[in-house]
């Protein structure tokens, strides 16, 4: 993954990861898969980006969930 496809600045977005010069959240990419959309139909809705810019996005959450700790539930 291009390190430099998403960014996290504080000052776009309140510092929500973002496509690169656009204020395009990974998330709303990431959602926008989820539901079904292909990658084609995100960059006709989407034209400022590029195949990359949503593999990127998928490639940064991919990331980012498996760096988190989730709870274990233990019986009592």
């Amino acid at each position: 993954m291009s390190k430099t496809r998403v960014v996290a600045d504080h000052r776009i977005m309140g510092g929500v990861p973002c496509v690169r010069g656009t204020r395009i959240p990974v998330a709303t990419i990431v959602g926008l898969l989820a539901q079904g959309r292909t990658v084609e139909q995100i960059l006709s809705d989407y034209p400022q980006l590029v195949a990359d810019d949503v593999q990127a996005s998928l490639e940064f959450a991919a990331l980012a969930v498996s760096e988190r700790q989730v709870p274990l539930r233990t019986t009592a």
